[in-house]
């Protein structure tokens, strides 16, 4: 397998290798400017409380980054979301999507949020499943895949794209060892799906960081005033998506940007997910939904990770925005 040089960035000796993934990560300017003025209340408050002040502060980020690390990546949660369409044909009115990403199995955690996953899906019984990137994190954990997700089923199908980790570590792979499990990856290519009788467009792509995304191949022969969803790893493709006529885009990539508090959003985001970091926007007449995933790094705070439930409503859209 020939490996990009984005793929190589891993693996490079430190500090090197380090550096350039740095180079491709965007920390909130919110976080960066209440970084600095936090600094500062800490130096006044130590100077004029001594040790006690020290002594609590330290206690009080040891117990953060101990809920940070340890609790809150173990603790998914079920996302329920209604999205509204004006021009959604009636026939799709309550169309539920199950939507799971970045399960980067092998990494801590990840495997157990799988199965939890999993488990959540046969419960609420979606009429589609669609995973949208990011299986695994490391090559030798492709072997575990089938046993986590073998009862993954929908009527409509169980769909998947890849994401730039599944590019590293051996996407032909993925696509072999899940294909008996009957879970099918949208290659730059698209699926009619009929549901009570309405037809609708369901589209894939490739990984736009190290594959061969195509849109337009992904979209080509669509009929005219079918409803279409795409699978798309990276979020911030929404404005090329709406340019072709895309009605929602479900993604992932950015895990919410790890750490998610109000007024200062996400901490950091990486290339591809700058301008859409976590759950419910539009664009134009797109929708997006961007989802926290379920594995990756273990830090999170204020965004725990998550598996979803879409449910298609015909009612005009009235929100620019929801996490």
């Amino acid at each position: 397998m020939t490996h990009s040089p984005d793929h190589h960035d891993i693996h490079h000796p430190f500090p090197h290798g380090l550096i350039r993934r740095l180079r491709r990560l965007r920390f909130g300017p919110n976080w960066l400017r209440t970084g600095g003025v936090a600094a500062l209340l800490v130096l006044v408050a130590m100077l004029r409380g001594g040790w006690r002040s020290l002594v609590v502060l330290v206690a009080a980020g040891a117990a953060t980054l101990l809920y940070a690390l340890r609790i809150e990546p173990a603790r998914p949660r079920l996302e329920r979301r209604d999205l509204f369409f004006p021009n959604l044909p009636p026939g799709l009115e309550g169309l539920r999507i199950g939507h799971l990403s970045d399960l980067h199995i092998g990494h801590p955690f990840a495997s157990e949020n799988t199965r939890w996953a999993v488990a959540q899906m046969l419960h609420e019984q979606p009429d589609l499943l669609v995973i949208t990137g990011d299986l695994v994190s490391f090559a030798e954990n492709i072997a575990d895949l089938p046993d986590l997700l073998r009862p993954l089923h929908a009527p409509l199908g169980v769909f998947a794209v890849p994401g730039n980790h599944d590019r590293w570590e051996g996407l032909e792979a993925i696509i072999e060892i899940l294909k008996p499990l009957g879970i099918e990856f949208l290659m730059n290519t698209q699926r009619r799906l009929v549901w009570r009788g309405t037809e609708l467009t369901l589209a894939g792509v490739d990984d736009a960081w190290n594959g061969h995304m195509d849109l337009a191949a992904a979209l080509a022969d669509t009929p005219e005033g079918s409803f279409r969803i795409l699978l798309c790893h990276l979020p911030d493709m929404l404005e090329a998506a709406a340019a072709r006529g895309v009605d929602l885009q479900l993604a992932g990539h950015t895990h919410g940007g790890h750490v998610y508090l109000p007024w200062l959003g996400s901490l950091v985001l990486p290339r591809h997910g700058w301008r859409y970091s976590i759950g419910h926007a539009q664009y134009a007449h797109t929708q997006i939904y961007v989802s926290r995933g379920l594995g990756g790094l273990p830090l999170r705070l204020g965004c725990p990770p998550e598996a979803t439930m879409l449910t298609l409503r015909c009612q005009p859209f009235t929100s620019s925005r929801t996490t």
